[in-house]
């Protein structure tokens, strides 16, 4: 499609919106006639009538009304590329509103470098373990853990983590060390409850094994707080325990048990321009946040 008929599928379009000549005219700065003879050329070339013409009016003909359909989406993609070039030379700047798991040891020193790189974002940070409705709540983006399901979003994989069985050294020399899972059901297990779901997460033990449970909650530190204090062991994120492995204020359980990995995920609503705010911190946060 050559320049010229881009620009008689714009004037076929601002007719279709107005069912004026003279008001097309009028918003282009040219005659009514000239807006006419537009049209017409391009009845020309398609070989069908697009209007409805009298003396008083104008009207889409049935081929005018399937036309249009296509033309709009031909000119939204024109001008979705036309706005995606732009923003690749476009400062970020604005506010970003993002939600985040309670994962603040991994990620608070990423934002902090983010904010660093790119002063004119403004960063709006929700710290929440539920399943948030990216698109009903007015989130820029997510970070979540696990397979993304929602249709409506772009996924993009930025790393894996271990989860860890850990103990404080007091709490197992009050209790013993587990050498098998089957030795957790005579221990205190401190459990994450999910938020959304309200189920409790599996520990990496085979079906068969109950595991019991000293305590319950929603949050991360939390576990990892009692588990220093001697409180019982904890399934806990690695990034989450790695200061107090590497202290030796907790030290592993089970390790050659506990295989298992999660997976980190950006999120963010598809079928959207892509900002230059959202690009930059989709690329910084995806470079800097791989942990495999």
């Amino acid at each position: 499609m050559n320049v010229d008929s881009l620009g008689l599928l714009q004037t076929f379009a601002q007719v279709a919106d107005n069912l004026s000549f003279v008001e097309t005219g009028r918003l282009q700065g040219v005659s009514a006639s000239a807006v006419g003879k537009a049209v017409s050329r391009l009845e020309g070339q398609l070989g069908v009538r697009l209007f409805h013409r009298s003396t008083r009016s104008i009207a889409l003909t049935a081929e005018g009304q399937q036309f249009l359909a296509r033309s709009r989406r031909i000119l939204g993609e024109l001008e979705l590329a036309e706005a995606e070039l732009h923003s690749q030379f476009a400062e970020p700047r604005g506010s970003l509103r993002v939600s985040l798991p309670l994962v603040s040891g991994l990620v608070l020193p990423v934002l902090s470098d983010f904010m660093e790189a790119y002063p004119h974002v403004r960063l709006d940070l929700d710290f929440d373990d539920r399943l948030v409705d990216v698109i009903e709540e007015g989130f820029d983006a997510v970070l979540r853990v696990g397979v993304p399901s929602d249709s409506r979003l772009i996924a993009r994989r930025v790393g894996t983590f271990r989860r860890l069985l850990v103990a404080s050294p007091e709490y197992l020399a009050r209790r013993g060390t587990p050498t098998i899972p089957s030795d957790l059901t005579q221990h205190d297990c401190l459990h994450y409850r999910f938020p959304t779901s309200g189920k409790l997460e599996a520990w990496p033990v085979p079906p068969a094994v109950e595991v019991p449970i000293a305590m319950v909650c929603n949050d991360v530190d939390t576990r990892v707080c009692f588990a220093m204090r001697g409180r019982g062991i904890a399934y806990v994120p690695e990034h989450a325990v790695r200061k107090a492995l590497a202290s030796g204020e907790l030290v592993p359980v089970l390790d050659e048990y506990a295989q298992v990995c999660g997976t980190f995920y950006l999120l963010w609503p598809s079928g959207r321009h892509m900002l230059p705010k959202l690009r930059a911190f989709v690329d910084y946060v995806g470079e800097r946040l791989l942990c495999d």
